[in-house]
């Protein structure tokens, strides 16, 4: 039985328990403006040839160096944006019972966030940040304006929520995920305070997920990621650590953690989670390449490949939409490869169709094959 055949197998046995599950999830929140860098314009609307390629736009910018250039941004869609709002959503297109804290808008919800933070009887902390998102065939770039992130720390979280209430939510919480640590200042402080102002009046819960998503920690400093990657072992006393990264942030943590770099393939990628799992002491360590994903459990290392899509419909959230895979099918109870597969299909579902994919979805994607 192939990977692909285990996965249903699995999902067919455990999908139903999806609607038992309550998870929380934060702590971000954006406008995300997708755009289009035009090449040549043609006509009004949506008459033009895009900038194809990352290498493109950088020679575009780069030959205007001592002149100017003007590079228009086609917009193509206005939504919901950031990594806690994408993977919640996703997350409830799985069927979860789903709760959200983050950034929607400090006096009123932004009207992108609307529908979802009904969904999700969201508390929001402050208004969001502004991405504007350039995709190209190769990959994007994401320009973002994030000031009131600023306002998040543990005292705000309990102003808006209020202290009983933050208790009751993370205490029904079967799965609490709190993503997108580099674009607020004090996360790391908040994560402080969770263990030592929160987490020890939840009642134990061995099977509680944690999940955390760094987001590109590039910008940050060594000792600043140094010290929010060893707090995550902390959470460890009150349930199960997932740490997600890409193939990039991998790569960073790998060497911040001095390990010497290793080729990509299959084999070295299932070390790289096994050795940042064992050095940071975690549950689960995923790590998703574009095409492909690997993790390292307590049982061990898993591998995938993924259904790697040469025309992408939309690649804004697509990261995003592995970790809801990946952290419902943990939740489920599902194996480490049917885990990476399920979040590879969800990935790549949703860069086909711009839409979250269902179970049901999500089986008949698996079944058809890629």
């Amino acid at each position: 039985m192939d990977y692909k055949e285990q996965t249903l197998k699995e999902l067919k046995e455990k999908s139903e328990a999806v609607a038992s599950k309550k998870v929380l999830v934060g702590i971000d929140g954006f406008v995300d403006k997708i755009v289009h860098p035009v090449d040549k314009r043609s006509g009004p609307g949506d008459q033009f040839t895009a900038i194809p390629t990352i290498a493109e736009f950088a020679a575009r910018i780069a030959s205007a160096a001592g002149k100017s250039a003007n590079i228009e941004l086609a917009p193509m869609v206005e939504k919901l944006g950031g990594n806690g709002p994408i993977m919640a959503n996703a997350q409830l297109a799985h069927g979860l019972k789903v709760r959200y804290l983050g950034a929607l808008g400090k006096e009123i919800v932004h009207p992108v966030f609307q529908e979802f933070a009904e969904k999700t009887a969201a508390v929001s902390i402050t208004d969001p940040g502004v991405t504007l998102a350039a995709e190209f065939n190769d990959g994007k770039i994401l320009l973002g304006s994030m000031a009131s992130l600023d306002e998040i720390d543990y005292a705000r979280i309990v102003e808006v929520m209020g202290e009983d209430e933050l208790v009751r939510v993370f205490s029904e919480a079967d799965e609490i995920a709190m993503v997108n640590w580099t674009m607020i200042p004090y996360l790391t402080q908040v994560f402080r305070d969770f263990i030592t102002k929160l987490l020890p009046r939840l009642p134990e819960n061995p099977e509680r997920i944690f999940f955390f998503d760094l987001a590109d920690p590039e910008k940050r400093s060594a000792s600043d990621l140094r010290e929010v990657l060893e707090l995550f072992s902390e959470f460890e006393a009150f349930g199960k650590v997932i740490l997600g990264l890409n193939y990039r942030e991998a790569e960073q943590v790998d060497k911040l953690l001095d390990f010497s770099p290793l080729e990509k393939n299959p084999e070295n990628l299932q070390t790289v989670a096994a050795r940042i799992r064992d050095k940071l002491k975690l549950d689960t360590v995923v790590i998703h390449p574009v095409e492909c994903a690997a993790c390292a459990t307590a049982a061990g290392t898993a591998f995938v490949h993924g259904p790697l899509c040469e025309k992408p419909k939309i690649t804004t959230g697509a990261g995003d939409h592995f970790n809801s895979g990946f952290v419902t099918g943990r939740l489920l109870g599902l194996s480490p490869e049917a885990s990476l597969n399920l979040a590879v299909a969800t990935s790549g579902f949703y860069v086909r169709t711009a839409v979250s994919p269902s179970i049901d979805d999500l089986e008949n994607f698996i079944a058809t094959g890629w």
